[in-house]
């Protein structure tokens, strides 16, 4: 009789890892004054309430990931960055439509769970999320072994905001003789990374 033990530490997946993940994420609620926001951290779904104040809401939803900058991100050993950048991809396609962004949630896929690079993950994602005043208010870490090469990881992040129907900024709304107002960038953010690594590699 075969007596070996079969666990999903065997297989490569360490649930006691991502548990003490989860437990980092919701540590930050307990530093919240007011009612936690992270009370459903580690269950199947999220429960947020709609804004009473919008007459007719429209919800707006976006998803969205940083590209090839996390091929940048490993290459500099540096992730504490990358989080704030994938909040704004999709928080970006909300406000563009008139949508004030209500919550976000994360995806991490990863060959094994590092709990450091997971944490300067997170850690920009709760950044960018205060930035953009709206709630991490959950997501999903997949540990895959074999699906990535070792260190690899990819991350994507999903934005649910709201917005008044009269308020919504459709694109036969613009007309000839408007102002076009032009934001400057702090810097390159998540596209175009492609190009930009190609750059690096003819300059040497």
């Amino acid at each position: 009789m075969n007596k070996r033990v079969l666990t999903y530490k065997k297989s490569g997946v360490d649930i006691n890892a991502a548990d003490k993940f989860i437990n980092f994420i919701s540590s930050f609620s307990s530093k919240k004054k007011g009612k936690k926001k992270f009370s459903n951290i580690g269950g199947f779904g999220s429960i947020s309430d709609i804004p009473r104040q919008i007459k007719q809401p429209k919800i707006v939803a976006c998803t969205d990931g940083v590209g090839t900058k996390i091929e940048i991100a490993n290459i500099l050993n540096k992730y504490d960055t990358i989080g704030i950048d994938l909040v704004a991809m999709s928080v970006n396609d909300l406000i563009v439509q008139g949508a004030k962004p209500l919550f976000f949630l994360d995806y991490i896929s990863i060959n094994k769970i590092n709990l450091q690079k997971l944490k300067s993950i997170i850690k920009g994602i709760i950044n960018g999320c205060k930035q953009s005043e709206c709630e991490l208010v959950g997501g999903e870490t997949a540990e895959m072994p074999g699906t990535y090469e070792k260190g690899k990881f990819d991350i994507a992040g999903f934005a649910v905001g709201i917005v008044e129907k009269n308020k919504i900024l459709y694109k036969n709304k613009i007309k000839s003789n408007n102002l076009i107002l032009a934001v400057p960038s702090s810097g390159l953010h998540s596209n175009g990374f492609s190009l930009v690594r190609y750059l690096i590699t003819k300059k040497k």
